[in-house]
C-alpha cells in the first residue's frame, strides 16, 4: 500500500497541471487592402505602426492574436476600389481614399472645401475626426457602404502646385491644364482658363511626363516619393492647406463578428495612427521640399496678396457643401462652423471666412 504524503500529493498535482495544455489564443484573420503601393506613406505606416501596435496591445492580455494578410498596390483593388472592396468583403479592413467618393461620402470633404485655412496635418486630422464623432453624418455614410468608420487620416501638410514650366506667380497657371483628385480641382475655378484634369497620385508622373497636363496639385512628401521633380521641376508654394483623404474602415459583417476586446483595440489604435500619421506628414514636409530642390526642383512662394486673391476668387465651396448636407437632412452648417472653430482654437484662421456666404 502506497503512503502518500502531503508533499507528494502537491507534487503530483503540479505535475498534472504542467502537463495540461495552456488555453489557446484565438486567432483572428484580418485582410487589409489598399490599391496604393506599400511605399505610400499611409500604407507604410499601417504596416510599421498600426499592425504592431494592435499586436502589442492584444498581447498584454493574451486572449487574441491577429493573422494579418496585407494586400497593396492593386493585388486585390485599385486605389479607387477600396471603398467597394471593403463593402463587398474583399478586404476586412481598408484604407479608403475618400476624395474619390464625393457622392457617396460627401461629408468627408469638409477640409477640402475650406482651403487656405490650415497647413497643419495634425490640427486638421484631429478636427475632422472629432467632427466625425460629434456629428452622425460621416459614420452614417460609411454605414450605408456596409462599413464601420474607425478614424480619419491626413497624409499631407498642404497641397502645392508642381509645374513642368517655370512659374513666378499664380497668374502663370492661367490657361494651364492641372492634374488633381477630387474637390481640389475646383480650386482652379479661381484661375482664368485653368482646366482641371482628374487623376490619381500614381498617375501624376506619367500625366506630367507625356504632356497630358502642365501641372499637378500634390504635396511635397508625395512629390519626393514619386520623383515628381524629374518631370515637374517647379513648385508654386501656395499653401492650399492640409486635407483629410484617408479613412480606415472595417467591413460591417466582419466587425460584428469580432470580440469586444479586438474592437476596442482597433478603435484606440486607429486614433493613435491618425496622430502618428499626421505627425510624420509634418516632420517630412520640410525634408521633402529639401529633397525636391536637391533633385533639381525650384520652389517659388506665392505672395500673401496673390494667395488672398486666389482664395477670394474661388466659389464658396464650403457653403455649397453645407447646403447640400443640410438638404440631405444632415447638420452641414453646424459641422462647418464647428470645424472652423476647432481650427481657430488650434491657432489657424484662414485668409477667407468660409462660414460667410
Amino acid at each position: 500500500m502506497m503512503n502518500w504524503t502531503r508533499r507528494s500529493l502537491m507534487g503530483a498535482a503540479l505535475a498534472t497541471m504542467a502537463a495540461m495544455p495552456a488555453v489557446a489564443q484565438e486567432k483572428i484573420s484580418a485582410v487589409v487592402i489598399d490599391g496604393y503601393p506599400a511605399r505610400a506613406l499611409w500604407v507604410k505606416e499601417f504596416t510599421n505602426f498600426f499592425i504592431p501596435e494592435v499586436d502589442r496591445r492584444l498581447a498584454e492580455t493574451g486572449n487574441y492574436v491577429m493573422d494579418w494578410q496585407e494586400n497593396y498596390g492593386g493585388s486585390i483593388v485599385k486605389p479607387k476600389g477600396v471603398l467597394e472592396g471593403v463593402q463587398l468583403g474583399l478586404g476586412d479592413i481598408g484604407i479608403v481614399t475618400t476624395i474619390f467618393h464625393s457622392s457617396k461620402l460627401p461629408s468627408q470633404a469638409i477640409s477640402a472645401v475650406t482651403p487656405f485655412v490650415s497647413s497643419d496635418a495634425r490640427a486638421v486630422a484631429k478636427a475632422v475626426d472629432e467632427i466625425a464623432r460629434e456629428f452622425p453624418a460621416m459614420q452614417n455614410e460609411f454605414a450605408a457602404q456596409n462599413q464601420v468608420y474607425l478614424a480619419t487620416g491626413v497624409v499631407l501638410n498642404s497641397y502645392q502646385v508642381f509645374s513642368t514650366s517655370e512659374v513666378a506667380s499664380v497668374n502663370d497657371l492661367e490657361g494651364k491644364k492641372v492634374a488633381g483628385a477630387g474637390m481640389n480641382l475646383r480650386y482652379l475655378e479661381g484661375i482664368n482658363d485653368a482646366a482641371g484634369v482628374r487623376g490619381g497620385l500614381t498617375d501624376f508622373y506619367n500625366m506630367l511626363q507625356t504632356g497630358l497636363v502642365d501641372a499637378g496639385m500634390l504635396w511635397p512628401e508625395a512629390a519626393a516619393t514619386f520623383k515628381i521633380s524629374e518631370v515637374a521641376p517647379y513648385m508654386l508654394r501656395a499653401d492650399l492647406g492640409a486635407v483629410n483623404s484617408k479613412t480606415i474602415t472595417v467591413n460591417k459583417d466582419y466587425w460584428d463578428g469580432l470580440p469586444d476586446e479586438v474592437k476596442t483595440t482597433l478603435e484606440a489604435v486607429a486614433i493613435d495612427y491618425r496622430d502618428h500619421l499626421a505627425g510624420i506628414a509634418m516632420d517630412r514636409a520640410s525634408a521633402a521640399e529639401a529633397t525636391y530642390t536637391e533633385t533639381g526642383g525650384t520652389i517659388v512662394d506665392v505672395s500673401a496678396e496673390d494667395r488672398a486673391a486666389w482664395a477670394a476668387a474661388i466659389p464658396n465651396l464650403a457653403q455649397e457643401w453645407a447646403e447640400t448636407l443640410n438638404g440631405n437632412g444632415e447638420q452641414g452648417s453646424e459641422m462647418l462652423a464647428a470645424y472652423l472653430s476647432k481650427l481657430e482654437a488650434a491657432g489657424f484662421v484662414g485668409v477667407r471666412d468660409w462660414s460667410k456666404p
